[in-house]
């Protein structure tokens, strides 16, 4: 009389079976996608770190503001005395 009400009779096996096969898929799922990136990231590293080809880079090469060297300051013709002796000082 105490007994509870079920509304599906299932055997305690085959309860077991159907969580054992959801862990199961849930594993695999997961672990499709932990290699989908592993992969993702690897690729993304080889191109990262791949050498460097001569003419393949985009670099100009000039000064961004040639203009500013026409005309030193005080302290950059300072410098440059002391770093060819002929400070006066």
């Amino acid at each position: 009389m105490n007994q509870p009400i079920r509304i599906f009779m299932v055997d305690e096996s085959t309860t077991r079976t159907i969580a054992y096969a959801i862990f199961g898929i849930s594993f695999a799922v997961m672990i499709y996608f932990i290699a989908k990136q592993a992969a993702q990231n690897r690729k993304s590293a080889i191109i990262d770190n791949a050498p460097k080809i001569a003419g393949s880079d985009i670099i100009s090469g000039g000064a961004k503001n040639p203009q500013q060297f026409d005309d030193p300051d005080d302290d950059a013709l300072d410098e440059m005395a002391k770093l060819l002796d002929e400070d006066d000082d």
